[in-house]
């Protein structure tokens, strides 16, 4: 554990491995997809709340 704080606080340097490097390119594209999908849907959730989405008379 202390070594990955070290690593963390960038007193250790050492070189990923290309399997780690695929793991967290593959972890960073699905995170960027929840993102994604999470902007998309609050923006539809203010467009119904904002533009006609309630009972206006």
């Amino acid at each position: 554990m202390e070594a990955g704080k070290k690593r963390l606080a960038g007193d250790t340097a050492r070189a990923a491995t290309t399997d780690e490097v695929k793991d967290l390119r593959r972890e960073a594209r699905d995170l960027k997809e929840v993102v994604a999908e999470q902007t998309l849907e609050l923006r539809l959730l203010k467009k119904s709340m904002f533009d006609g989405g309630g009972d206006h008379e």
